[in-house]
């Protein structure tokens, strides 16, 4: 193909995004006239087929400085996604598919959600980590149906952040030389130029994490050396690549090269003299040359006689090896394995005390066989979270000798939030992966930007979150969680479970493993608890139920986790003074809000006053209860059963404080925290 032709597609993606900026007067046009020729080396080359946006075995395209998504926007459109150029002169308006970032749910064909800087090329290595792990599960030999790769683009802002660092780290440890990212060095941010903030040797440190570094050093014009560095990526099979792509931002613009080009659409005057230097007529906006449209028209014939062509082969695959091949399809639809939940754990009363991260274990060894697609991991807390099951096997890289790449056991390393964003990177790769990673509860804040993306993007991912309270003890308030669960609770599509005991925790895993659009964090005691009277998987999976009922109770006591078997507890002692208390167990407020209001009713009733109790944050409580008793300053350090004592989390410490509220309710109407005018 002639390099005017390909020169002319350039600059059509250029103007494109020009235009959409200028329509929207909002976005950022720097980037993809820097961008635009390394956005056309890699899609020309890349493996994917605009109808099929699904294809397992596609190539990743992830723009991890989002900011530059009239890019992205105007690729699609060019390679005929369905996204159309009237979509372009919507970009950020309301409802458009073309919003002011990334958005997986809004806009075919991205993969990912990203905005929140490092967020991107971070979820890229949990793509390029379940790329690998598909691969060396279900190839063989003779039959190869996974060998995709992942690019994706960053900014400088992606390598200033945390948690692009974080990943980066694994990536290099973890050799995925499937995962090839170009950095945008142009040497620009918000504030001004780098050399105010970044003035680090960002090769020297990708050399360190062990990574492949290529450099192009004039990546506005040379195409060539682009699509070269490309290929000799692409022969470094133990290594990630980064591609140093030094660009000018704003390339052909009045502006180019400051940061007055990064965040403001262009003048006028400035979009018309970038048409007519690049042969474009000045009052056509939006304009799609005839020869590019039959050049990028031909690469996706030739991509989708590709995708054609996987076909066969995979039901080459199916009929070699029907076991497999029908795992993969199952897979592929979206299904759990027939009956899987009937692995899950049950417990009665005569059952012992265990703590919930034990009973999490159980859960986890009880599933493990049953449902291949479950992998997961720990944030260096595996002896404390208690998330590797005896015969699992670690994802490493097989020449280390310390596991294989089909391993599901993922050793993350102390790097909660670089865990949290490769977790979704995970459940964007497909194959409908069940994937975790657990810490402490207090520690998922650090990750807290992830989860965030979690649940705007739909990510079934789970959160293994051990140590949930002050009864964790010695640590001390660094370690205790307060606000932790209010937090979370506060998020939308995000299942926060607290369970009180086995039946609870397995309800816990139901929910997780079933989902597939609401991430779960599932908050586990180190402390041991009892297997409660009353309580089962069904009960516990409506996310709320009534645990000790009575009728026409004095007061009922709603509680989660650890306190709920000492509001039983504290009921014995109340029926001592003549009350009748009901206790109700709420280990899931999002599963519980998602009931029928008569059910839920039926559980936290009219004409009863309701009293909650949590040993963390009252916040967030009185959608369920008039007075609430939890704990609104940081805890302390002492051995769990002291803690409790002396913030009087116990028996009798509810019991008066459920006593004081009969006290003060009786004689007054009380409607339900439920009934509310809308």
């Amino acid at each position: 193909m002639s390099q005017d032709l390909d020169q002319l597609t350039i600059n059509t993606i250029r103007l494109l995004s020009v235009d959409a900026v200028a329509a929207a007067n909002s976005g950022h046009p720097g980037a993809p006239l820097g961008l635009a020729p390394a956005a056309h080396a890699v899609w020309k080359q890349m493996k994917f087929n605009p109808r099929d946006t699904k294809w397992i075995n596609r190539d990743r395209f992830i723009l991890s400085n989002g900011h530059a998504c009239a890019l992205l926007y105007s690729l699609l459109v060019l390679y005929g996604y369905d996204l159309e150029v009237e979509d372009l002169k919507q970009f950020r308006q309301l409802n458009s598919k073309t919003p002011g970032h990334p958005e997986a749910l809004d806009v075919p064909g991205v993969e990912v959600t990203t905005g929140p800087l490092g967020q991107g090329i971070s979820n890229a290595v949990g793509l390029a980590l379940a790329q690998t792990q598909f691969a060396a599960t279900y190839n063989k030999s003779d039959v190869q149906i996974s060998n995709s790769y992942t690019y994706s683009f960053l900014g400088d802002g992606c390598l200033m952040e945390g948690v692009a660092s974080e990943a980066s780290s694994l990536a290099g440890h973890l050799q995925l030389g499937n995962l090839i990212a170009f950095w945008d060095d142009n040497r620009i941010s918000i504030d001004g130029s780098t050399e105010v903030a970044f003035t680090e040797n960002v090769v020297e440190r990708y050399k360190a994490y062990g990574w492949h570094v290529l450099e192009v050093p004039h990546g506005d014009t040379d195409l060539e050396g682009i699509a070269n560095a490309i290929e000799e990526a692409k022969k470094v099979t133990d290594k990630p690549t980064l591609i140093r792509l030094t660009t000018t931002i704003g390339f052909g613009s009045l502006a180019q090269g400051t940061h007055g080009v990064h965040g403001s659409p262009l003048k006028a005057d400035d979009i018309k003299q970038l048409k007519e230097k690049w042969g474009f007529n000045p009052e056509e906006n939006f304009a799609i040359p005839a020869e590019v449209k039959n050049y990028l028209s031909e690469i996706v014939k030739k991509n989708q006689e590709g995708h054609e062509e996987w076909k066969k082969t995979f039901d080459q695959y199916k009929q070699k090896y029907p076991e497999l091949g029908a795992e993969v399809q199952r897979r592929l639809d979206g299904k759990l394995p027939e009956g899987w939940e009937k692995n899950l754990p049950t417990y009665t009363p005569q059952d012992k005390a265990v703590a919930t991260r034990k009973l999490s274990e159980i859960v986890l060894q009880s599933v493990y066989d049953a449902v291949p697609e479950l992998i997961g991991g720990s944030a260096d807390l595996t002896p404390s979270n208690l998330t590797r099951t005896t015969s699992a096997v670690d994802f490493q890289p097989p020449s280390t000798g310390l596991g294989d790449y089909s391993g599901r056991y993922i050793r993350y390393g102390v790097r909660e939030h670089g865990m949290g964003a490769i977790m979704n990177g995970i459940a964007a790769f497909g194959a409908n992966y069940k994937n975790y990673g657990g810490t402490f509860l207090n520690f998922v804040s650090y990750a807290a930007g992830a989860v965030r993306l979690s649940a705007l993007s739909h990510h079934p991912v789970t959160w293994v979150a051990t140590h949930d309270s002050i009864g964790l003890g010695e640590d001390g308030p660094t370690h205790q969680p307060i606000e932790t669960l209010a937090h979370f609770r506060a998020i939308p599509n995000v299942s926060v479970w607290r369970p009180a005991d086995g039946n609870e925790t397995s309800a816990a895993y139901k929910s997780a493993i079933s989902s597939t659009s609401t991430p779960h964090i599932i908050a586990l005691t180190r402390q041991n608890l009892p297997q409660l009277e009353g309580s089962s998987i069904e009960n516990a999976s409506k996310g709320g139920y009534t645990l000790v009922k009575q009728d026409n109770p004095d007061v009922i006591i709603v509680a989660s986790g650890s306190e709920v078997s000492i509001a039983v507890d504290a009921s014995k002692k109340l029926a001592e003074e003549g009350f009748k208390a009901g206790v109700v167990s709420l280990p899931d407020f999002f599963t519980f809000d998602n009931q029928s209001q008569s059910y839920r009713l039926s559980v936290l009733p009219d004409g009863v006053p309701i009293i909650s109790v949590e040993v963390m944050s009252t916040f967030g409580w009185s959608k369920y209860s008039h007075e609430q008793f939890g704990l609104n300053r940081f805890g302390a350090s002492g051995k769990g059963p002291e803690l409790y004592k002396f913030f009087e989390f116990t028996p009798e410490g509810i019991a008066d404080r459920a006593a004081k509220t009969i006290q003060f309710y009786k004689g007054k109407p009380v409607l339900s925290p439920l009934n509310r005018a809308f």
